[in-house]
């Protein structure tokens, strides 16, 4: 049993590691002006913490890239996710759009997206990390 609760909690923190350096990824694409990259990182930040969450809480695995669906999922375990899951969802416009031209109805991401679209991303980014790293946090007694 702690066996398992420990391997829960590697993954977990695995998971968050790497939202954590994502974030900080984030945040340098950001500032070097390629806002279209810089979000979907963002997006990938959040869906990384809540399946941290996801993991730290049991979770065997955890399938999807939604933020909303992620977000229902750790609403079973914490009610509480459903004051973030109003504006991580927000992030999951990025998923895509960022990345493939075929996904926009014209032009290419490198060009749609812009500064303030890449600062309102990471603000909600940072806030659902937080958010996270708050729970884990106290679910772990730390």
């Amino acid at each position: 049993m702690a066996d398992d609760r420990n391997g829960r909690a590697r993954e977990a923190a695995r998971w968050i590691t790497q939202a954590r350096h994502d974030l900080a990824a984030a945040a340098a694409n950001a500032e070097a002006g390629r806002h279209a990259l810089a979000c979907f990182l963002c997006h990938q930040v959040a869906e990384k913490s809540v399946t941290g969450y996801l993991f730290s809480r049991g979770a065997e695995r955890v399938w999807g890239h939604a933020l909303a669906d992620l977000c229902e999922d750790a609403m079973a375990l914490d009610t509480s996710f459903d004051l973030i899951k109003t504006v991580a969802v927000l992030l999951d416009k990025f998923y895509l759009d960022t990345r493939y031209p075929s996904t926009l109805p014209g032009g290419v991401p490198a060009e749609v997206y812009d500064a303030h679209d890449s600062s309102r991303a990471l603000e909600v980014a940072h806030d659902v990390y937080e958010f996270v790293m708050q729970r884990v946090e106290n679910a772990s007694g730390a």
